[in-house]
């Protein structure tokens, strides 16, 4: 099981720039992040997923690396890195960091060798055409708003090179042995300063083989399970987290037989739960459940709310989508890319508390692994006057003290805004004043993180969904090593009573709700729900 920690983890997703900054330049770095552990400690997280934090022209929010083993200077330096990973073991908070493999930014020196002389070894290690074709299959342009083609011609190179992000970003040739072992090479090199695996970005595009001569799909999906006998060699515990937001049919290709990604981002479910709460219907869910593929052995997925990027909804309909907007994003300044929303979840459910509480409460229960976006938390807000994904990578809220406790330079120095007016500017939304109520979200997430750790069935069991009588509940229970919890969630705002479909089951036992619920004496055939109420089970005995 030590192996298999990934399971049973509460995953913390942050930019270093935007969390905490030590020294008044208005960047956030890492020693700003290692005097935040404790924060962490005490909010029960066990992994921190840090987005890039390499050198860069930051061009993509860091995502295009200039070098793959360093540590941006705005950020600090090595040697704060290995002082970070040190006080996070120390508190048994283990690191993923992101493996930015499709592309590489234009300013590598990869890419300037390789731009500069035909016969460079670097050459190779991108991808590059004379010709390139007037047509593209839709979906390849990650950022259809900024750019109108995947390929780029460079004048130096006299040709043009691949690129499915910015045309700052060109796609590294995954086709070319020595482009795979340089990949190893760098998980390597971090392995080697303790941290327990990577998040795969645009891991679709990674195996694509788009404008590759010769490109073999099979062997490139299969670099899939070179990372992952390349990790096994070097630390056992170590795991591979993978953005693939495909359809159900094409997860398979990232599981494998357990012998590929050991973890999924869960796009498709994500989708359905969005859709589910703007029903306010159970099906929806169960729905959205049923579409995933079984993940075999030791995988796992990883389930959130809201993350670094937009809310993309390009896997269910475009009629589906409008629902969506219409709940939570009515506004065509709240969207972005045709299906994506770029909102933090509280004011998408317009501040109302029980609704944000019961989102949350189905992250925790949902089968799989949770994941929290930095600052969700305290409920942090968003600002639309940024542009694009901006909104939502607002700097952390930690007082109601100049930039919200952030850093102490001027505003206008700030390597993100704040938030500052408002329903969810610093002021009103911080950790500082939260942490003294003691019915602020911030203990509520507390309080939830702490039982959720003590139900790991949620986590490691098989899950079935439980019948009601009630259009708008969805339960569900999950069954591990001979223990059984239970999940009820209410989607809807009228309170009811719901009769639940599960006579072998002789007692539950309240773990966790909204309020405080009169015992059930083993009465399931009308269990009281508020409106947008759950409950957390534990059985008691199975006949």
């Amino acid at each position: 099981m030590q192996n298999h920690w990934y399971k049973n983890a509460i995953v913390y997703s942050l930019d270093v720039e935007t969390f905490l900054d030590s020294d008044d330049n208005g960047v956030g770095d890492f020693p700003g992040l290692t005097n935040r552990l404790d924060h962490l400690s005490g909010l029960g997280i066990t992994c921190l997923w840090l987005l890039p934090f390499y050198p860069s022209p930051n061009r993509d929010n860091g995502y295009d690396v200039m070098d793959y083993y360093g540590v941006d200077p705005r950020l600090g330096t090595l040697g704060d890195f290995v002082e970070f990973m040190h006080q996070a073991k120390e508190r048994g908070i283990r690191v993923i960091i992101d493996l930015v493999v499709n592309h590489t930014s234009i300013q590598h020196p990869w890419f300037q060798a390789a731009r500069s002389d035909k016969n460079s070894r670097y050459r190779d290690y991108y991808v590059w055409t004379e010709n390139p074709p007037k047509d593209f299959e839709p979906g390849l342009l990650a950022f259809p708003n900024a750019e109108d083609s995947i390929w780029e011609y460079d004048e130096k190179a006299e040709a043009f090179y691949l690129h499915h992000f910015y045309k700052e970003q060109p796609d590294l040739n995954i086709g070319n042995p020595k482009v795979r072992e340089e990949i190893c090479r760098i998980m390597g090199f971090w392995l080697e300063l303790g941290v327990s695996g990577f998040r795969i970005d645009a891991a679709p595009f990674l195996i694509k083989g788009i404008g590759i001569e010769g490109a073999n799909p099979e062997e490139l999906e299969g670099f899939l399970g070179e990372m992952h006998r390349f990790l096994a060699s070097r630390r056992g515990d170590a795991v591979l987290l993978a953005e693939a937001n495909v359809s159900s049919e094409n997860i398979p290709i990232y599981f494998g037989e357990s012998d590929r990604m050991h973890i999924l981002f869960n796009f498709l479910l994500n989708q359905y739960m969005f859709l589910a709460l703007a029903r306010k219907d159970a099906n929806t869910l169960r729905d959205g459940l049923k579409t995933l593929p079984k993940s075999p052995g030791i995988c796992q997925w990883l389930n959130f709310v809201r993350h670094h990027d937009e809310l993309t909804l390009d896997r269910i309909s475009e009629s589906e989508q409008q629902e969506i907007f219409a709940a939570f994003a009515p506004e065509e300044n709240m969207q972005l890319y045709g299906h994506g929303i770029r909102r933090r979840l509280a004011p998408m459910m317009g501040g109302n508390r029980c609704q944000i509480e019961l989102v949350y409460s189905l992250l925790f229960t949902l089968p799989g692994t949770p994941l929290v976006r930095y600052g969700e938390e305290i409920g942090m807000g968003d600002d639309l006057s940024l542009e694009d994904r901006n909104s939502v990578r607002t700097v952390m809220q930690w007082s109601d003290e100049k930039n919200g406790g952030f850093s102490q330079a001027e505003p206008d120095r700030l390597t993100r805004p704040t938030i500052k007016g408002g329903e969810y500017g610093y002021k009103k939304v911080n950790v500082t004043r939260q942490q003294l109520e003691p019915n602020s979200l911030i203990n509520w997430m507390e309080r939830a993180i702490r039982v959720r750790k003590q139900c790991p069935e949620f986590g490691w069991g098989e899950w079935t969904i439980l019948d009601t009588d009630e259009p708008a509940v969805f339960a569900h229970c999950c069954e591990w090593q001979g223990k059984t919890v239970i999940a009820l969630h209410n989607l809807a705002d009228q309170p009811c009573r719901v009769s639940l479909k599960a006579n072998n089951y002789t007692h539950l036992f309240d773990l966790f709700g909204d309020r405080q619920y009169d015992s059930l004496d083993g009465d399931l055939s009308s269990v009281p729900l508020s409106g947008y109420g759950y409950r957390w089970f534990r059985v008691n005995r199975m006949c």
